[in-house]
C-alpha cells in the first residue's frame, strides 16, 4: 500500500494515533514505561493497545530504513 510509504501520512499517524490520548501523558509513553518496569500485570488487552498505538512508529522507523538503504545504493 502506497500511502504507507508517504512521509506526511506516517508522521501524522504518529503525532495523533501513536500520541493519543494526549492528556495527561500520551497513551504509548504510559504502556512503554510499564514494559519497562516488567509489565506486571499487563493482559492481553494491554499488549494488544501497545500495538495499536506503536503501529505508527513500526511505520516511521520502517521508512527510514527503507529512505536510508535507497541513499546506500544510490552513492
Amino acid at each position: 500500500m502506497e500511502i504507507f510509504n508517504q512521509w506526511r501520512t506516517v508522521i501524522l499517524l504518529c503525532l495523533t494515533l501513536g500520541l493519543a490520548p494526549f492528556f495527561p501523558e500520551p497513551h504509548i509513553l504510559g504502556k512503554v514505561r510499564w514494559v519497562l518496569g516488567g509489565a506486571v500485570g499487563m493482559k492481553l488487552m494491554d499488549w494488544l493497545d501497545l500495538l495499536f498505538h506503536g503501529f505508527p512508529y513500526i511505520l516511521l522507523l520502517r521508512l527510514i530504513i527503507i529512505e536510508g538503504l535507497k541513499a546506500v545504493k544510490k552513492k
